[in-house]
C-alpha cells in the first residue's frame, strides 16, 4: 500500500476537467502526504468523484465499492476511507 495512508485515510488533491486521469505523487512545491489526482470527469453531480473514486480502486487493486470519500465531497481536496 502507498506510505501516504495513515490509519486507513487517504488524502488527495483533485483536479477535475483535466486532459487526462492521473495520479501522481506532489512535487517540491506541493503539499507533502498529499496525492494529486486528476480526472477528465467535470466537477457536476458527483461526476468528478465517481471518476476519483474509480480511479484510485483501480490504482490499489480495490473495488470501487470499497472506497469512500470521507471529508470534502465539494470541495478539491479531499479524505478517502482506505479498507485495512
Amino acid at each position: 500500500m502507498l506510505s501516504l495512508i495513515e490509519s486507513g485515510e487517504l488524502t488527495v488533491k483533485v483536479t477535475p476537467n483535466a486532459g487526462d486521469n492521473s495520479i501522481s505523487l506532489p512535487g517540491g512545491t506541493g503539499p507533502a502526504g498529499v496525492l494529486l489526482v486528476r480526472v477528465t470527469a467535470t466537477p457536476e453531480n458527483g461526476k468528478a468523484n465517481a471518476a476519483v473514486l474509480k480511479l484510485l480502486s483501480k490504482a490499489l487493486g480495490l473495488p470501487k465499492t470499497s472506497l469512500e470519500i470521507i471529508r470534502g465531497n465539494n470541495a478539491r481536496t479531499k479524505v478517502i476511507a482506505i479498507p485495512d
